[in-house]
């Protein structure tokens, strides 16, 4: 039986099926919730909570599943490397984007406050509240930290963009690898090397890690119905981590206008760019980020991009100019049928088991 594996067994789950945990407002309880009370892993983006709100997205969820979700953190939050550099990229950025802001009718933002990390205070809660799966990504955690999520029992997920990632993440003592290829919509987890530079096809790197290493392996990008799962588990991975499909749906945080374009002729065309947040990401191809694709030096350090670019992609949405704005979304999107994660759900274990039965 396709749904019955080493994955399956360790998560606790009854079909090999995860939602992308996704961050920035876009997961919701009932997204996560939905997934996980049909059978497969839900997932919840945390990286820009507080830990209070980290803390109280685990009680709701709790109050409307028994089932185990997916709690998702990133280890290096910022690309921060000290006030002079952030000074000359913010000069940079103004110079770059300024004609955006000039369209708007708007100045451009002074330098955006200084940030500091969030993570250790994230983990902390982690250890309060023992979530059954946690998943890092954007580097390594300590090897004690593993031991310790270990020991209160909770299952491990590194992520992983290349061969070499994956093999680390496995040397750490993580229980799982999701291989994260090329395809996938938002920002690329990479850690080892430049994001631009670790640019492998999921199907490519399915294969490339269940080659080196023993531990199961979730495949995630370019995947959204049955034939994607079949062809995934084909090539060995154990589970698939779906993430656009779901974005689309009525219960994501996703605006319905970026819920529109995931379902519109613009979906055809994605870019990677670094245009909005400061760190490479997937999405739409739009008339600023096809404009501004080769600026990848010209932007803040992530996350102050998310903030110097904030209110010019507020102005855009209010002034529907939506060529300024840059929407997440893997390559896979044009193929998106389903616009209720339930209905999702259940046509993912259908053409799954009509596959691979």
């Amino acid at each position: 039986m396709w749904n019955k594996n080493r994955i399956t067994e360790l998560l606790g789950i009854e079909y090999p099926i995860m939602q992308g945990p996704f961050g920035g407002g876009l997961s919701t309880v009932e997204l996560t919730t939905t997934v996980s009370n049909l059978g497969g892993l839900g997932g919840f983006g945390a990286y820009t909570l507080s830990p209070q709100e980290i803390y109280d997205i685990h009680q709701q969820i709790q109050s409307k599943t028994d089932k185990p979700y997916n709690l998702n953190l990133w280890v290096n939050d910022h690309d921060i490397i000290d006030e002079e550099h952030t000074q000359k990229q913010y000069e940079k950025a103004v110079e770059t984007f300024k004609p955006y802001f000039d369209l708007l009718n708007m100045e451009v933002p002074q330098p955006p406050p200084s940030f500091e990390s969030r993570f250790q205070n994230q983990l902390q809660v982690v250890f309060d509240i023992k979530p059954k799966v946690f998943s890092f990504m954007f580097g390594l955690l300590d090897p004690n930290i593993i031991e310790d999520l270990h020991k209160q029992g909770t299952i491990v997920l590194g992520n992983a963009t290349t061969l070499d990632e994956a093999i680390a993440l496995e040397n750490l003592g993580v229980d799982i690898i999701v291989a994260s290829g090329f395809e996938s919509g938002g920002h690329r987890p990479s850690f080892l090397d430049k994001s631009e530079l670790s640019t492998t096809g999921t199907f490519a790197l399915i294969q490339l890690v269940k080659d080196k290493v023993r531990i199961p392996v979730i495949a995630a990008g370019g995947i959204a119905n049955g034939r994607g799962i079949a062809g995934a588990f084909t090539l060995g991975a154990e589970a698939v981590q779906i993430g656009t499909a779901f974005l689309a749906t009525e219960e994501s945080g996703a605006l319905p206008i970026h819920k529109e374009f995931l379902f519109s002729d613009a979906a055809k065309s994605t870019t990677l760019s670094r245009a909005y947040t400061g760190r490479l990401g997937r999405g739409i191809t739009t008339k600023i980020t096809r404009n501004v694709l080769t600026a990848t030096d010209k932007t803040l350090p992530f996350p102050l991009q998310t903030t110097f670019m904030g209110a010019l992609r507020k102005a855009a949405l209010e002034q529907q100019k939506n060529d300024l704005v840059f929407f997440w979304s893997g390559q896979i999107a044009p193929i998106l049928k389903h616009k209720k994660a339930s209905i999702l759900m259940k046509s993912l274990i259908e053409e799954a088991n009509g596959l691979l039965a």
